[in-house]
C-alpha cells in the first residue's frame, strides 16, 4: 500500500450517490472532505470541511478552481455529465488525481453507439445484436420493419430515462412514434434482452479490477414494475456477492466482461459499472456506466470495509488496487420521490426525517435532491432522499428501510414499497427458473 499522508479529497456532485461517497471518505483515516456541486446537499454539507457551490459541475475551469482553492490532493467525480464535459481531464492536467475516467474513456457510457461498436470490435462478451442510426426517421423505419422486440436508445446521455423497450413498455407502433417525435437524431436499436437485470460496480485503476456485490435496481416508477422509467426507485443486495436469482458462475461471467473491457481500455480509471441482463444463455450487457450507480452506490459503499481513501491513494500511485473487503450483509435501498414523479412532480413537501431519526430505527439516510432552507428541508422535482437498511438478510434489511420510511411519513412523497420484499425477490427467482427451464 502507498505511503499514507493526509489527503484533501474534493467530491464533485451533490446527489444521493455523492452522499454515499462522502460517507466513505469521512470514514477513512487521514482525509478531509471538500465538496463542489451546483446544489447544496445537506448530508454532504454536514460532512465537508467546505462546500463550494458552482453554477455547473460540467464547467471544468470552475471545478479546477475549487480544487486549487481548497488544495485538493485527490478528487472523485460523481455524476456522468461532468465526465463527458472533461472535468476529469482538467483535474488531471492541473495535477490533481481524479478517480474517474477521462472524457474519451467515459464514452463507454456517454456514447451508446461507441459502446456497442467498441464491444463488437474488441470481442467483448455479452454484446446484443444492434444497429446504429444517424437519422431518427431511418431508425423509426427500422423499428417498424423488424419482426422481433427491440430496445430503442438515444445515442447520448438521457439520465436513465431515454430507453424504451417494445413488448414491455410500449408497442412496436408506439416505439416508432417515440423515435420520430423525440428530440434525438442519433439512435441505437438492439435486440430486446429477456431475463433479470443486475449491476456489478468495479473499482478500476492501473489495470486492476476490484468488483463489489451485485445489485438489482428498479427503474420503473410504480410497484410491480409498472409505469415510466426513472433514475432508479431503489435497489437491493444480498449478504453474498450474488443475488438470490443468480449463481456464482453468473457473477463470474459478468466480472469477466468487465475485465475484458478494462483490458481493451488500459488507461481507464475510476468506477466501471456493468449493467447486465441475466438471460437463459447467461449475462448480456444492457449498458456500461462510467461512475457509481445511483442508487447502487448506496448499497455497496455502506458495506465496504476497505479504506476508500487508501484505495484512491493506490490508484494515484500507479500500483495495484487492494483487494476489497465487504461486510457480509444484505442491503435494501428505497427512494422517496415527490408526488407525481417522474412525469409531473410536485415540489415543496417537507422532509420529516433526518440522519439521526433514520439511525434510531437502524437505517441510513442519504439526501439526494432537496431544498435545504432555514425553516426545514423540502422536496424538489427530482428524487428526494433514500433510506438504506443493512442487515444479515434481505428481509431484515427491508424491514429497517421501511421503519425509516415510516418515520418520514408519506405526505407529498411516494415510495416503491415492494423493493426488497420476499414476494418480489421470489418472483425474480421464479422468473429465472422459468427461463432456464428449471
Amino acid at each position: 500500500m502507498s505511503t499514507s499522508k493526509h489527503e484533501r479529497v474534493l467530491l464533485v456532485g451533490g446527489g444521493g450517490r455523492e452522499h454515499a461517497v462522502a460517507r466513505a471518505v469521512d470514514r477513512a483515516q487521514d482525509a478531509t472532505l471538500y465538496a463542489c456541486a451546483s446544489n447544496r446537499n445537506p448530508g454532504i454539507d454536514a460532512l465537508a470541511e467546505e462546500y463550494h457551490l458552482v453554477e455547473a459541475e460540467t464547467d471544468p475551469d470552475a471545478v479546477v478552481g475549487v480544487a486549487q482553492d481548497v488544495g485538493a490532493t485527490l478528487a472523485v467525480v460523481g455524476p456522468e455529465a461532468p465526465l463527458q464535459a472533461g472535468v476529469t481531464d482538467a483535474l488531471d492536467e492541473a495535477g490533481i488525481y481524479a478517480f474517474a475516467p477521462k472524457a474519451d474513456e467515459a464514452r463507454i457510457e456517454t456514447d451508446k453507439r461507441f459502446q456497442r461498436e467498441f464491444m463488437r470490435d474488441e470481442d467483448i462478451p455479452g454484446c446484443p445484436a444492434f444497429e446504429a442510426f444517424e437519422d431518427a426517421d431511418e431508425a423509426a423505419d427500422y423499428v417498424a420493419s423488424v419482426d422481433h422486440d427491440v430496445a430503442v436508445k438515444p445515442r447520448g446521455l438521457t439520465g436513465g430515462k431515454g430507453v424504451r423497450v417494445t413488448g414491455d413498455q410500449l408497442t412496436q407502433s408506439e416505439a416508432v412514434d417515440y423515435v420520430r417525435e423525440s428530440d434525438y437524431d442519433e439512435w441505437v436499436v438492439e435486440e430486446r434482452l429477456v431475463g433479470e437485470e443486475f449491476t456489478v460496480q468495479a473499482f478500476v485503476a492501473n489495470g486492476s479490477v476490484r468488483t463489489s456485490p451485485a445489485v438489482q435496481d428498479h427503474k420503473r416508477a410504480y410497484e410491480g414494475d409498472e409505469g415510466p422509467n426513472t433514475g432508479g426507485m431503489g435497489s437491493y443486495t444480498d449478504a453474498s456477492f450474488e443475488l438470490p436469482f443468480m449463481t456464482g458462475a453468473d457473477y463470474d461471467a459478468a466480472v469477466e466482461v468487465i475485465e475484458a473491457v478494462v483490458e481493451a481500455l488500459p488507461d481507464y480509471k475510476g468506477i466501471l459499472y456493468g449493467q447486465f441482463m441475466l438471460t437463459a444463455e447467461g449475462p448480456k450487457v444492457v449498458e456500461f456506466n462510467a461512475r457509481f450507480g445511483d442508487p447502487e452506490a448506496m448499497n455497496t459503499l455502506p458495506v465496504l470495509e476497505t479504506d476508500f481513501v487508501d484505495l484512491l491513494r493506490d490508484a494515484r500511485a500507479g500500483t495495484e488496487l487492494p483487494e476489497l473487503a465487504f461486510d457480509a450483509q444484505a442491503t435494501v435501498c428505497k427512494y422517496a420521490v415527490p408526488d407525481g414523479y417522474p412525469t409531473d412532480p410536485e415540489a415543496g413537501a417537507e422532509v420529516r426525517i433526518d440522519e439521526a431519526s433514520a439511525a434510531d430505527v437502524g437505517a441510513q439516510l442519504f439526501y439526494a435532491s432537496v431544498d435545504a432552507r432555514d425553516d426545514g428541508i423540502f422536496t424538489t422535482t427530482s428524487r428526494s432522499f433514500a433510506v438504506v437498511g443493512v442487515a444479515d438478510t434481505i428481509a431484515a434489511a427491508e424491514e429497517l428501510a421501511e421503519a425509516a420510511l415510516a418515520e418520514a411519513g408519506e405526505e407529498g412523497l411516494r415510495v416503491r414499497h415492494d423493493i426488497g420484499t420476499a414476494d418480489l425477490v421470489q418472483s425474480r427467482i421464479d422468473h429465472m427458473n422459468e427461463l432456464r427451464g428449471e
